[in-house]
């Protein structure tokens, strides 16, 4: 897969962006605050994902605008695809496209245009918090499957619904029996989003030992463990709308009365979490920085490999400032896993050693020669 084309403007700073980039690696450069990290954001967005900085909607507007245009086209294994958002500081004003045809969310445009985004942040992906892990997990598999993140949606939905309820039992607005419908529902959409959390955690540890292997030159092994709040084993296990849906609902009876006390759901797959060790030890709690950087590159690469994988069809790789926060072999490794994809790397100085087409920013613009 690679961009073709790609088209910015009154995203946050972003203006009258155009750009033609390079089948290989396009190096965007320039002074801090110029608008590069926007343009990878911009880019991201159009693969369907929320943004890496958290931005909302309204605030991705420039301020002194109404509304933000992006669109690129893009060739993907099989054909020109393109891709149109506008996007508004009212929401019902935004406009989402996919080849001419009007989408009703963002999270659809999953599947056309494969990326897969490292920043700074993501280097504390091992040692960060859990949240910041089942986003990852969760975004992941959305990239391969796209209809899970509306199942993630409705878990989140149910859950809201459930922890409201728990507070107004405790202040005898509602009744016990009133959690049924939700328990139920909470079971089944948890025991399904375990089991594709447990598959997918399975599959990124083969993927991330041999990585971090190589880094390590053998000296330190990898090892990735999914770990359920709901389940003990899932080794084996995919009938999650029979058994696994049971044994969910089975737990969150049992749970119910503390649930009530302390006013929201104590377990289930919005507590659960990926353990990361080296060696054995956990790298959050134990790990070095330079073993907590090399399992998140791992982890992420892995994300990449299994995207290609999965989809028969490389991603879109961008590197936003993450280069020049690793020593040279983590920079000279990342590089070399990446050949033959098309890679947008930021930085402020461009890298004299790599090779690729170089744009210039300056105050949200390209600067043309």
């Amino acid at each position: 897969m690679r961009i073709l084309s790609f088209s910015a403007d009154g995203f946050k700073n972003l203006k009258n962006i155009s750009l033609s980039p390079s089948e290989g690696v396009n190096i965007v450069h320039g002074e801090n605050a110029q608008g590069k990290t926007n343009l990878i954001e911009a880019i991201w967005i159009l693969s369907g994902a929320k943004s890496f900085r958290g931005t909302k909607e309204k605030d991705m507007v420039a301020f002194d605008g109404d509304f933000a245009r992006l669109s690129l086209t893009l060739f993907d294994n099989e054909r020109e695809q393109t891709v149109e958002a506008v996007l508004s500081k009212n929401p019902k004003e935004r406009k989402i496209l996919l080849n001419g045809v009007k989408l009703r969310y963002m999270t659809q445009l999953f599947g056309a245009l494969k990326c897969v985004v490292f920043t700074p942040e993501d280097l504390e992906l091992s040692k960060g918090s859990p949240e910041n892990r089942r986003a990852f997990i969760d975004l992941c598999i959305s990239q391969i499957k796209p209809a899970y993140s509306r199942t993630v949606a409705k878990y989140e939905n149910v859950l809201l619904q459930r922890n409201t309820l728990l507070k107004n039992i405790a202040q005898g607005i509602s009744k016990p029996d009133d959690l049924d419908v939700w328990d139920e529902q909470m079971a089944r959409l948890g025991a399904y989003i375990s089991v594709l959390k447990y598959q997918y955690t399975k599959k990124l540890a083969i993927f991330a030992r041999r990585l971090y292997d190589e880094i390590s030159k053998g000296k330190e092994q990898l090892d990735l463990k999914y770990l359920s709040t709901v389940f003990s084993d899932l080794e084996g296990k995919e009938d999650w709308s029979g058994e696994l849906s049971g044994e969910y609902l089975s737990l969150l009876r049992k749970n119910r009365q503390e649930d009530i006390r302390v006013g929201f759901t104590l377990a289930g797959v919005h507590r659960d979490d990926v353990l990361v060790t080296v060696n054995g030890a956990s790298a959050k709690d134990f790990g070095s920085q330079g073993q907590n950087r090399s399992s998140a590159l791992s982890m992420k690469l892995g994300q990449a490999f299994i995207l290609n994988e999965e989809t028969k069809d490389m991603p879109v790789i961008l590197l936003d400032d993450v280069l020049s926060e690793l020593d040279r072999s983590r920079r000279e490794f990342i590089i070399s896993k990446l050949k033959g994809m098309q890679i947008f790397i930021t930085c402020c100085e461009p890298v004299s050693r790599l090779r690729g087409k170089r744009f210039e920013m300056k105050a949200g613009s390209i600067l043309t020669k």
